[in-house]
């Protein structure tokens, strides 16, 4: 990762030289030389992308230059935290073997410059002939995927699962990676007689490593609402609670991706052996799994693709349809052949294809076709694992050099994670692996970078927000596998997930001393309390489902073992107290925070690199006593509790680069902050916002004048009165809301539903979410309402029971969730003429569920795509 090594260093540097450059005093002249060279050092390494693939000479020069960049990073960073706090001393000592002194850095940074010259050819002698003229792929908007083949495998288990048995009938779907079972279930799942015939579905997806717990309260999700009572209860409560919702009713449960006989037997135990309406199909790479699960029948052994469906779906994938120029016909057939039957070969490859060349260059596309054909055909006589590798391999190097370490980073998270995009693009952000662009922030570029590697099918999308923008993504077990090897790799070095197998953890905790990334998914504690000591580890990921309180001896552990994080993902991890230590961490920029404090505490100031700042309290109100306005870098602040923040003061010189804002207490949304935060385009507000609308406490008003902001939350809290005194009785005029508002969320406001027709004045507003009593009565009446742009519509916790609307009134609508809407006698039914109008979700809407029905007839009557969702499950319809 030379590349993105030298841009963050480059930044790094520049920071350093712009803002604390009392901290070089004597060594800014070398300083400022390295930081000329480095420039010299990205031009080349942009400049052989490709030509270093053909050339093992420029190969090792772009791995000194990567080696020399990390030993510059680490000894500069390990100067600032020692120079910043005198506390560190030891462990600098520990890690360097001597104190960092401003003159050691003066004798690496030389030293670093005799190895670099050294090292320096002509780079005019290492050029290469190109004759791939595209550097830039073309990035067309990510497509959701059609499901190609199997056509007679998907008949065969329909039939198999819609036969009765006079037993629980467990069906096994069995066949290596790559194959598409996961694809071919979830197609299977959503089947037409699938739905109709099992009123209830669960889908379940079980990694390596899964918790016993986690899949019980899956499953019960699908039958009463998670409380924290009952996610407080151990795995033998829920697995009794687990089979008595089983034990009678029809339905089907997808368990993708069972990894051994040992998992079976866990997972079987709640399962009622003697429910013979009851149906489980199992996915799983291991054979004699399959024939253990599925007694006394044999499991269904998936076969490859035929030449057909791989023509087929490379065509999908590289061309986005099935009509293919008579040109491409016989070398995309030949492609198609090569990848024998592997649907993630194909995939992968025709995700090369796909951003390679302009479709509308039919040369270059031939030129591209012919020449991943002659690669495809080299690893014909590959194992089926390491071919598909090698394809991995292939689209990888594809990739420009700023996506590669975007996607391996991706081997950071659990196996079958569904990781917010939001989370994703901010650690990317936070690692430097993001490039400045002109005219576009940083958040905006990323999801570039995203929606390439979603083209390139190396990642999925699997949730998409109602704007449009994807929420959520995946990534294929073999491309994880890929991302982690790759990365793990002595030439990289680049992360290392950290596992615990029968009471060791692998790798063994004293090799982490020189790993750059660390994620630790499970037995995070055990881990802590091992003294891990990792002195060059950036990043520091804990991503288990549980949370655990660290005990008091160990607060300390974190900060003690990594003093140059970057990225702190920590949210399982509740702290008790803040260690002062923490505040060493002067180079992070990603953190997210768990404790059980009311306040966080001002020395957070100190750290001035933060750009994600995301703090969990099991506290009600957060008393930021931190200065956050100080934080030049902040973009993201986020906590679930009502924030009051410090008043901006005439030496807090920052905010202009906050993005995301919330919540913060009603007393906060003052005037002075507002101006502050000029770019902001989240913001969220919980407290009496009664006070705030009435011009009582803040500054409502002043929200008119903010630009950017496109998403609003207003929770509104009035504890410890009980939340119905909280009820509103005025709503701010359309015209005092942002102009570019195009997401608001209300919660608790209890207003009365004829303030509704305020905010379909809102001309750009696209998702309106009524949460937890924001409106209140026995009718809505929508004349004289029209939300023009409104796309998603989400209601819930309300007395509604007569809803007068039509397809004027919502135009563009697309969604529509409705919760806990108990009274409501039914759905408008007009809204099924709304033509964009394409899935209705109902949880305890038990009198509205006959005109949802009635609704999903009329639209498959005019052939539209039409998804319906009814909790609770034995309501379910197709």
């Amino acid at each position: 990762m030379a590349d993105a090594a030298v841009e963050f260093l480059l930044n790094n540097l520049n920071d350093l030289l712009v803002y604390h450059t009392h901290l070089i005093t004597n060594t800014k002249s070398q300083v400022e030389d390295l930081e000329k060279d480095l420039r010299v050092f990205r031009a080349f390494l942009k400049d052989s992308v490709k030509k270093r693939r053909k050339s093992e000479g420029i190969q090792m020069l772009v791995r000194n230059i990567r080696d020399v960049v990390y030993e510059v990073e680490d000894l500069i960073d390990a100067f600032v935290t020692q120079a910043t706090e005198i506390k560190t001393q030891n462990y600098i000592l520990r890690a360097f073997k001597s104190p960092v002194s401003l003159h050691d850095i003066g004798r690496q940074v030389e030293a670093v410059r005799k190895k670099v010259e050294q090292g320096r050819v002509d780079f005019s002698l290492l050029i290469v002939a190109d004759q791939d003229k595209y550097e830039k792929p073309e990035v067309r908007p990510p497509r959701q995927k059609d499901v190609v083949g199997f056509e007679d495998v998907s008949a065969e288990l329909i039939q198999r699962l819609t036969t009765e048995t006079e037993y629980l009938d467990v069906i096994s779907l069995i066949g290596m990676f790559g194959l598409g079972k996961t694809t071919l279930a979830w197609k299977i799942f959503n089947d037409t007689d699938i739905v109709f015939q099992f009123p209830i579905r669960i889908w379940l997806s079980i990694s390596q490593q899964f918790s016993d717990k986690d899949i019980f309260l899956a499953i019960l999700e699908k039958f009463t609402t998670l409380s924290e009572e009952l996610r407080s209860k151990d795995e033998h409560h829920l697995s009794q609670m687990v089979a008595g919702h089983l034990d009678n009713g029809k339905f089907l449960i997808v368990m993708d991706d069972v990894w051994s006989t040992k998992d079976w037997d866990r997972l079987k135990v709640v399962l009622p052996l003697n429910n013979k309406l009851g149906k489980v199909l199992i996915t799983s790479r291991e054979e004699d799994l399959g024939k253990y699960a599925s007694l006394p029948r044999d499991p269904k052994t998936l076969r490859f693709f035929t030449q057909k469906e791989s023509w087929e779906l490379l065509r999908l994938e590289a061309l986005g349809q099935l009509d293919c120029h008579p040109d491409l016909y016989k070398v995309g057939q030949l492609i198609a052949k090569d990848c024998k039957g592997l649907p993630l070969a194909i995939v992968v490859i025709g995700g090369i294809l796909a951003t390679k060349a302009p479709a509308s260059d039919l040369c270059a596309m031939r030129r591209v076709w012919e020449k991943v054909s002659k690669r495809v055909s080299t690893h014909l006589n590959e194992d089926p694992r390491d071919r598909m590798n090698q394809f991995i391999s292939l689209s990888y190097d594809k990739l420009p050099y700023h996506l590669q370490a975007c996607f391996l980073y991706l081997g950071m998270f659990p196996e079958d994670y569904e990781i917010p995009v939001s989370k994703l693009i901010r650690m990317w952000i936070g690692e430097g692996f993001i490039q400045h662009v002109r005219e576009y922030s940083l958040e905006e570029t990323a999801e570039k970078y995203l929606e390439d590697l979603i083209n390139r099918n190396l990642v999925r999308i699997d949730k998409m927000k109602p704007n449009g923008k994807i929420k959520t993504c995946r990534i294929h077990d073999a491309l994880r596998d890929f991302c982690r090897t790759r990365a793990g790799s002595e030439s990289e070095n680049f992360l290392e997930e950290i596992k615990f197998s029968d009471g060791v953890f692998e790798p063994q905790i004293s090799e982490i001393k020189n790993y750059r990334r660390l994620a630790v998914h499970s037995n995070c504690l055990n881990f802590l309390c091992s003294k891990p000591f990792g002195p060059r580890v950036r990043s520091f990921v804990c991503i288990p489902n549980d949370e655990f309180i660290l005990p008091q001896a160990q607060s300390s552990a974190i900060p003690a073992a990594f003093k140059l994080l970057r990225v702190l993902d920590a949210k399982p991890i509740v702290f008790t107290r803040i260690p002062s230590d923490m505040y060493q961490l002067v180079h992070l920029r990603f953190i997210v925070l768990s404790f059980n404090l009311a306040a966080l505490p001002a020395k957070f100031s100190k750290l001035w690199n933060i750009q994600t700042l995301i703090v969990n309290t099991t506290s009600r109100t957060l008393d930021v006593k931190a200065d956050i306005w100080k934080m030049k870098q902040l973009r993201h602040f986020k906590t679930n509790a009502s924030a009051t923040l410090l008043k901006p003061g005439r030496d807090s010189e920052h905010g202009a680069e906050l993005q995301t804002l919330g919540t913060i207490s009603a007393e906060s949304c003052t005037a002075e902050l507002l101006h502050r935060a000029s770019s902001l385009i989240k913001l969220g507000i919980r407290g009496r916002l009664a006070a705030l609308f009435e011009g009582k406490v803040g500054s409502f008003e002043s929200l008119v004048k903010m630009r950017k902001l496109e998403k609003l939350d207003l929770i509104n809290d009035v504890y410890p009165k009980p939340a119905s005194e909280g009820q509103l009785v005025v709503l701010p005029q359309h015209y005092q809301f942002p102009s570019t508002l195009r997401s608001l969320t209300l919660c608790a406001t209890y207003l009365r539903w004829s303030y509704m027709s305020t905010l379909g004045l809102l001309e750009n507003l696209e998702a309106l979410k009524l949460k937890d009593k924001a409106f209140m009565g026995r009718t809505w009446e929508g004349v004289g309402e029209r939300f023009y742009r409104l796309e998603f519509l989400h209601i819930d916790h309300t007395d509604l029971g007569v809803w007068e609307a039509s397809s004027h009134h919502f135009p563009r609508l697309k969604g529509l969730v409705l919760r806990n809407c108990e009274e409501l006698l039914e759905i408008p039914i007009q809204l099924a003429e709304i033509p964009s109008f394409q899935k209705l979700e109902l949880h305890i809407c038990k009198s509205a569920a006959p005109s949802a029905r009635e609704i999903k007839e009329l639209k498959k009557k005019k052939q539209a795509v039409f998804n319906l969702s009814i909790f609770p499950a034995n309501d379910e319809v197709s």
